[in-house]
């Protein structure tokens, strides 16, 4: 069965969102993998947007996480304000899991999306946080990146949002009660953390792709000894992000 890089990793992120998950989606291919997950594999999670949508029936795909799609029939059609109160919100954050975007990764999980280079001087300058260090610092989360050295890199150039930091107990000695980066969702496979140091390793990749040319693709070791090809997608999977999900293209092409 042939797919698309995107159409790849909307479907193994959104496999990684349980039913009474609370998913706060950004933009994009983020919005593709929240839909995804409540139109066909969690239809009891519960999406919000940063925009201050709530609990939406999403009957298209937004353009956006401003466009007013994302707020018909929602449960709150509130604002920034309120998006923002419920991520750090104690008896909600535990069940909140946030999927982000990010220029660079580290092996602890740690994000960059502010520049590439000296930051008053920088080579690229990105949009910067957005709501992603609060989501980060607050939640668990799912990482959207390309498989590529420049990528996962030994050191950020710049702290955007925290993932475990230096690995081990030092998140929770920084004084994040909750939280962390769950799985990173990749065009060649899916990344998680170990449970006791906190690095990422290799969960799982694609049947098309060598285990050596992921490890070629980054510039810090990864351990690969636990990782599996991953479970073939269903026919009936890719029809509904092809024809319910996203028919008209806006986000898959």
């Amino acid at each position: 069965m042939e797919y698309t890089d995107r159409e790849f990793m909307t479907i193994v992120a959104a496999r990684q969102i349980k039913d009474h998950d609370i998913v706060f989606s950004g933009t994009g291919i983020s919005l593709l993998a929240a839909t995804m997950a409540k139109m066909y594999y969690s239809p009891e999670c519960t999406i919000f947007y940063e925009t201050g949508a709530i609990d939406p029936e999403i009957l298209e795909i937004p353009m956006s996480v401003a466009d007013s799609r994302v707020m018909y029939k929602s449960s709150i059609n509130a604002g920034l304000f309120e998006s923002f109160c419920l991520l750090q919100n104690r008896f909600t954050r535990d069940r909140i899991i946030s999927i982000l975007g990010a220029a660079q990764i580290d092996k602890y999980g740690n994000l960059n999306t502010t520049c590439i280079g000296d930051y008053n001087n920088p080579q690229v300058r990105f949009p910067g946080s957005g709501g992603s260090c609060d989501a980060a610092s607050f939640t668990r989360y799912i990482v959207f990146l390309a498989q590529e050295k420049r990528r996962f890199v030994r050191k950020l150039d710049y702290l955007t949002s925290p993932g475990y930091l230096s690995g081990g107990e030092s998140r929770k000695k920084a004084g994040y009660e909750s939280g962390g980066p769950e799985a990173v969702v990749t065009n060649m496979g899916l990344f998680k953390f170990d449970d006791e140091i906190k690095e990422m390793y290799l969960d799982q990749f694609r049947a098309d792709v060598e285990i050596e040319d992921i490890r070629r693709r980054m510039e810090f070791e990864v351990d690969t000894s636990r990782a599996r090809e991953i479970d073939s997608f269903s026919e009936e999977a890719l029809e509904t992000l092809r024809n319910e999900v996203d028919p008209k293209r806006l986000i898959l092409e």
